[in-house]
């Protein structure tokens, strides 16, 4: 296979979950590039729409749907409704996220348990319900988004955010377990754990602690689109077919934060 090939997503299919902006949108925009159909969705559909209408752009299919991914109901409508429209199911993005800050003693049961209900249930749902497409079909990608702050604690001047933390090493071990499941039906599973990419939801961390971050950071910048869009295809493309079970971290080789 020549090493254009390897890399192309044409007549591809692929959900991208929370792809209304950040990551999500970043990610989306890669699979459009290389060639994919893409389907977009998250709890606000307007940040979608605009979205899917960029994708349409670049020469591929799109449209957008709203869910919030803990509503099996909701997960299980984008399904069907692009196994309608397309046929099949390729690719899976598990991106859409919550997270919650405050100190661990002050921690709101309620708000420990929504950030866990988003991040891993959410994951758990959505890979379920594709997953039995993907396992009649006999190939599929699933590509989890988990987070540098699932791999190891803190600093709580920095990320003061256990439910998020501990939600993503939740997503980084069910990747693990999810592909020894799956890998008999040619389920690819993987995972990657951003640093500090500027987003929306980590602005705020940013604007109080960029100096400290960028101190231990090697590279000494934050992530931009083309980071986490390289990886992404990667992990879609028929460049990982050997690859399962993986946790890849993109945070500019981070010491310390």
């Amino acid at each position: 296979m020549h090493v254009t090939d390897l890399f192309s997503l044409k007549g591809k299919t692929a959900i991208v979950t929370g792809g209304g902006r950040g990551l999500g949108e970043q990610i989306a925009t890669a699979f459009a590039e290389a060639g994919a159909n893409v389907v977009v969705c998250s709890r606000k559909v307007e940040n979608c729409i605009e979205v899917s209408e960029k994708l349409k752009q670049l020469g591929v299919e799109s449209f957008a749907l709203k869910c919030d991914i803990t509503n099996p109901e909701e997960v299980k409508h984008v399904v069907d409704s692009t196994v309608e429209k397309f046929g099949r199911i390729d690719i899976l993005v598990n991106n859409s996220g919550a997270t919650w800050g405050a100190p661990v003693e002050e921690m709101p049961l309620e708000a420990f348990q929504k950030v866990l209900n988003v991040n891993l249930v959410g994951t758990f749902l959505m890979s379920q319900t594709v997953g039995k497409i993907m396992i009649e079909q006999k190939a599929g990608k699933i590509i989890n988004i988990a987070s540098v702050a699932g791999l190891r604690g803190s600093n709580p001047d920095v990320m003061n955010t256990i439910g998020y933390n501990t939600s993503k090493a939740g997503v980084i071990n069910f990747t693990r377990d999810l592909a020894a499941k799956w890998g008999q039906h040619n389920i690819h599973v993987n995972a990657i754990a951003p640093g500090f990419f500027p987003t929306k939801m980590s602005n705020v961390i940013l604007e109080r602690y960029g100096d400290k971050i960028l101190e231990g950071t090697p590279l000494g910048r934050y992530g931009t689109d083309k980071d986490i869009k390289g990886v992404a295809l990667f992990l879609a493309a028929p460049a990982s077919d050997f690859v399962t079970g993986e946790t890849i971290v993109v945070d500019g080789g981070a010491i310390t934060w």
